[in-house]
């Protein structure tokens, strides 16, 4: 049952909304430059740490494999205790996690501060939450330019962290800029966020937390390293099996307890279930499809007989319009929704993303074809960033936003785990041999591969706009002016409309 926060200060009037969110859209942007801040400095990395490409592996593991396990505890935690306090100790944490990236004097040191950083992934759902708490009205614009700085964010951190590197020549330096920027976000939270006024009645379900985390955790961790383990090694399916088991356990548990971390009527009943579905689809094809396509572009059709030969910069320029159509598709997204509906905006979405790939696929050597498809990937892409999580937070309950948004961001994380082992075992069963120089030869993926995982990825947005005609959509909420307190109250802000 939602109880009312206990009293304090309030900040009334649309102005005070649009200046909280406005600063919550800068710290997603630099939350996106976060993300994608590291993997153009993996190189760079494992010169300074002395490890080779398979260690180089846990950079993203790491931070991927502890953001399941803190998220929907963080996450539920707000809905507890208020989201404000705990997106302002994610904050703490994951500047205290930078700083420690950044001065690690050995790589397992390295990787714990990469650990400590995964509270990041906590940010969006505690945002949404406040976004919603605000005014539910225009909750899913807010939404939409949140996640669209998100996505853009990580392009421009993926740009500028390779561009500083090539300019400064010093690691150290280039991995303290995410840690400086998170120190400025620390006071920014606590003065400038708003606390949101719902909170959850009950005790915090440790037990159910416990098992969910590490559940996950071991069924992720099993699966992301499957390529590097072996599918026939007993310990990957070990920790597989072993995972799924803790899982049916947690749900087991959830239906008994009083408080539950998360309710399951909340997913089998309450409507956000299948958007969670489609959501872990998204993300399987957004995290699968992203690598094949860049390194298809970076091949050499002189040397194996397909790709673009296109350097690495220019990669990152298309991948910047990539992301830069998909942000613009996510700030009007519920715009579009608004006119066609949220199913035929994320039908729309599933349409554009199997396109892009079936473009691909149809002619992969026209330079301006695959670039256009790229983008049109993106405004797809776009659309369902912006979409999903508005129908997600608008079915949650008042006092469930924060752990229904985290199921929303882990169910998208566990796709990206589980899409880079699949993927990389359908690009493993398409190999091919190539001369080099010489008489050396080089064991690399074929065209088919390619093909493979393309037309995988365009049955992906096949199957989310089918499933996207099955969706319960709320009903728009009706626009409620917000208060202006009489002593203060401006003509100018009463008649203003959102």
């Amino acid at each position: 049952m939602a109880v009312p926060a206990p009293p304090g200060k309030t900040i009334s009037g649309r102005s005070a909304v649009r200046g909280a969110v406005g600063f919550l859209v800068i710290m997603e942007l630099g939350s996106g430059m976060l993300q994608g801040w590291y993997p153009v400095l993996l190189a760079a990395i494992g010169e300074e740490f002395g490890v080779g490409a398979a260690q180089l592996n846990w950079v993203s593991a790491a931070y991927m494999l502890a953001t399941v396990v803190c998220v929907p505890i963080l996450a539920k935690l707000g809905d507890r205790y208020g989201h404000k306090k705990l997106l302002l100790i994610s904050t703490a944490l994951v500047a205290l996690g930078s700083i420690v990236v950044a001065i690690a004097p050995s790589y397992e040191l390295f990787l714990v501060g990469r650990a400590l950083q995964a509270p990041l992934a906590a940010f969006l759902p505690l945002e949404f939450a406040i976004v919603r708490d605000r005014d539910e009205k225009s909750a899913g614009r807010s939404i939409g330019k949140l996640v669209g700085a998100l996505t853009f964010g990580a392009a421009l951190g993926a740009l500028g962290s390779g561009l500083l590197f090539g300019a400064l020549g010093d690691l150290r330096a280039v991995l303290w800029m995410p840690a400086i920027f998170l120190l400025i976000c620390v006071p920014v939270v606590a003065f400038l966020v708003p606390e949101t006024t719902v909170r959850a009645a009950g005790k915090t379900d440790w037990l159910g937390a416990s098992l969910l985390g590490i559940g996950l955790l071991a069924a992720l961790a099993g699966i992301s390293n499957a390529s590097t383990w072996g599918w026939a090694n007993p310990i990957t399916w070990v920790a597989i099996l072993g995972g799924i088991a803790l899982l049916v356990v947690w749900v087991m548990v959830e239906k008994r307890v009083a408080h539950p971390l998360i309710d399951i009527a909340l997913l089998t009943k309450g409507g956000i279930g299948l958007p969670i579905i489609i959501a872990f689809l998204f993300g399987a094809q957004l995290f699968g499809g992203q690598t094949a396509s860049s390194v298809y572009v970076l091949s050499d059709p002189d040397a194996v007989g397909f790709g673009l030969g296109f350097t690495a910069a220019m990669v990152g320029v298309i991948s910047l319009a990539a992301a830069l159509s998909a942000f613009l598709a996510s700030i009007v997204g519920d715009r579009v929704a608004g006119r066609i509906g949220a199913k035929g905006a994320i039908v729309l979405g599933g349409v554009l993303v199997a396109g892009s790939y079936l473009a691909f696929i149809s002619a992969p050597t026209v330079v301006a074809v695959f670039v256009g498809s790229m983008v049109m990937g993106g405004l797809g892409n776009g659309l369902l960033i912006s979409v999903l999580p508005t129908i997600v937070v608008r079915r949650a309950p008042a006092d469930s936003v924060g752990i229904a948004s985290a199921l929303y961001n882990t169910s998208r994380t566990a796709a990206g785990a589980v899409a880079g082992a699949v993927f990389a075992l359908v690009m493993g069963s398409f190999l091919m041999t190539v001369v080099g120089t010489g008489d050396s030869t080089v064991t690399t993926t074929s065209f088919g591969g390619y093909v493979a995982v393309w037309s995988i990825c365009a049955a992906i947005g096949v199957a989310i706009a089918v499933l996207a005609l099955f969706l319960r959509v709320p009903a728009p909420v009706a626009e409620t002016p917000l208060p202006v307190p009489a002593a203060t109250a401006d003509p100018v802000l009463e008649g203003e409309t959102a």
